[in-house]
């Protein structure tokens, strides 16, 4: 299905590229977006018309990405800007001031949370057991003095997926409501935030969505709008981002009002680019292609002895499969020898494809890792 795509990303002619859970590989598209940024700055100067209609251009490609409106969509600096932004906007009371995170957290989500212990909230953590986050856990903890549950959509260290629509459910039920961090989800896998009925949405676009660091985005539901009003802001979370009014702070009536000062303009050209080549390819395919890859590395894996730190249904995973090492870094450094770069984090080798992956990728992979068994637990 996407034979042709690889020409697209000029790594592939001397590496087989499977670490898109850390950093997507970089295509023509995008680097020739950042020339069109540069080219515009020779030429122009300071287009500031340009430059805010690529702001608004890659917040309606976020909203079509998770089946959002554009007036839910914050564009932010990155997924933990979001998260800093819409926490501004709350405040624990004295019958709801606990926050359920997991162990599946990426450390930025749990630092971020940690830090508002100050200001009254209680942080308690449902445990990992295995490779899985069970239900269990969550039935646990949530209660009539949760607030907040915050998790992650895929967990970064072992590509294990949450069950979101049970957490949801629950939480809903007990009263809270739920940031979903999809991080290692967005341009992955399918996401329709309305079918999942998630309150709050943050992630960020280098990695599936091909785009570059400096880039993110907040999802707010609607129906919060009106009540959440954030302390974080800047000139572009006002209604009129034209009005430069020092004397008066009138917060835009839309998920606008999450954001905050000059966006990272040459980053919104890339995520522009990076966008609408996952959009044109359709997510459901690529998660259709990636899945054919990930069945058959775990196959393999397990033929060789190797032990999986990932749960083995496609439906309890993302893209990224996780394999236990005696020594990661060595093992990732010994793989790069062979030209196959991959990544690691926990003790674990991470292998995540994407839709320009090939089964040569994967036939690179096996060979080398056949040749570093030692370094396999």
């Amino acid at each position: 299905m996407f034979d042709d795509i690889r020409s697209h990303f000029p790594i592939f002619e001397h590496k087989a590229y499977i670490n898109s859970c850390s950093y997507g590989a970089l295509s023509l598209e995008v680097a020739a977006s950042y020339q069109a940024y540069l080219d515009s700055r020779f030429s122009k100067g300071a287009d500031w018309e340009e430059f805010v209609g690529k702001n608004e251009a890659v917040r309606d490609l976020c909203a079509q990405l998770i089946h959002a409106e554009p007036d839910e969509i914050a564009v932010t600096t990155s997924a933990s800007a979001g998260l800093n932004a819409v926490i501004s906007a709350m405040q624990p009371t004295s019958t709801r001031n606990k926050v359920v995170l997991s162990d599946f957290e990426f450390p930025t989500v749990g630092q971020i949370w940690l830090a508002q212990e100050g200001r009254g909230y209680e942080v308690v953590h449902a445990r990992q057991q295995g490779t899985t986050v069970p239900f269990s856990e969550y039935e646990r903890l949530i209660d009539d003095r949760t607030q907040i549950v915050s998790i992650a959509h895929i967990c970064y260290r072992n590509g294990a997926m949450n069950e979101v629509e049970r957490i949801i459910r629950l939480a809903h039920e007990r009263g809270a409501m739920v940031i979903l961090d999809s991080s290692q989800a967005a341009g992955a896998i399918p996401i329709d935030v309305r079918a999942l009925n998630v309150d709050i949405l943050i992630s960020g676009v280098l990695k599936y969505l091909l785009s570059s660091a400096g880039v993110g985005f907040l999802y707010v539901r609607k129906d919060h709008l009106k009540t959440l009003n954030p302390y974080a802001t800047g000139w572009f979370a006002q209604e009129d981002v034209h009005a430069m009014d020092m004397h008066h702070h009138i917060p835009a009536h839309n998920a606008r009002r999450f954001e905050s000062g000059t966006p990272p303009i040459p980053a919104l050209y890339a995520a522009q680019a990076g966008l609408h080549m996952i959009l044109e390819a359709g997510v459901g395919n690529i998660q259709s292609h990636v899945r054919e890859l990930t069945s058959r590395f775990i196959d393999e894996i397990k033929a060789m002895g190797g032990t999986l730190m990932t749960p083995e249904s496609p439906d309890r995973h993302g893209a990224m499969i996780a394999v236990k090492s005696t020594n990661d870094h060595k093992l990732v450094a010994a793989l790069a020898e062979r030209n196959v770069i991959t990544s690691c984090r926990d003790g674990n080798l991470r292998v995540s494809p994407h839709f320009y992956n090939s089964h040569a990728d994967f036939d690179a992979l096996m060979s080398a890792l056949k040749d570093n068994r030692s370094l396999l637990a």
